[in-house]
């Protein structure tokens, strides 16, 4: 697998382990797991965005994407709110 893919950190198992969810056309296509500490220090949280380069299946660079990471998290915040909207509806 080679090319560039928008990757999301999905968790970071044991501080020790990020594993990182590939996309392509906003569908997950593959998982990489790599030792947390080669992750951009902005992005060692869940839920950073990066763009992620493979060669040969294996990671060779990484760029964090902080205004995409931005806008994934106030995206999920406001869908969210809408369930939450839609629950307090309901209990009325």
């Amino acid at each position: 697998m080679d090319g560039t893919y928008t990757g999301v950190v999905d968790r970071i198992e044991d501080g020790e382990i990020a594993v990182i969810l590939l996309e392509e056309d906003e569908q997950v296509i593959e998982q990489v797991d790599i030792p947390a500490d080669r992750l951009p220090e902005p992005a060692r949280t869940d839920g950073g965005v990066l763009s992620v380069t493979l060669e040969d299946s294996e990671v060779v660079s990484m760029e964090y994407r902080p205004d995409a990471t931005r806008e994934r998290r106030e995206s999920v915040q406001e869908k969210l709110d809408r369930l939450s909207e839609r629950l307090s509806d309901r209990e009325e």
